[in-house]
């Protein structure tokens, strides 16, 4: 089971869209059921990742943060989508 953190600057909104786009693609890619998505807010996610296996935030990558970071920003904007779907997938299959 990989878990996910999720992370944008309230935790609450755009980290919910990113949370069903990448949700539907890794289901629809397999792998429903083998993973688990937390929400949070971007300051929360150094202190959380020592217990996630990424983290796919809506800002830069903050420093401290002690997993693997996903862009996430393409979720939001359509750009480069595919480029943050493969890293996704790479990382649930390590």
């Amino acid at each position: 089971m990989k878990k996910i953190l999720l992370a944008c600057g309230s935790g609450i909104a755009t980290s919910t869209a990113v949370h069903m786009k990448v949700e539907q693609m890794l289901n629809d890619r397999g792998f429903a059921g083998q993973f688990e998505i937390t929400q949070c807010k971007v300051s929360e996610a150094p202190a959380k990742s020592p217990n996630f296996d990424f983290l796919i935030a809506t800002t830069m990558a903050p420093a401290g943060l002690e997993c693997p970071y996903v862009n996430g920003i393409p979720y939001l904007t359509g750009v480069g989508v595919s480029d943050a779907d493969e890293e996704i997938i790479r990382l649930m299959q390590a």
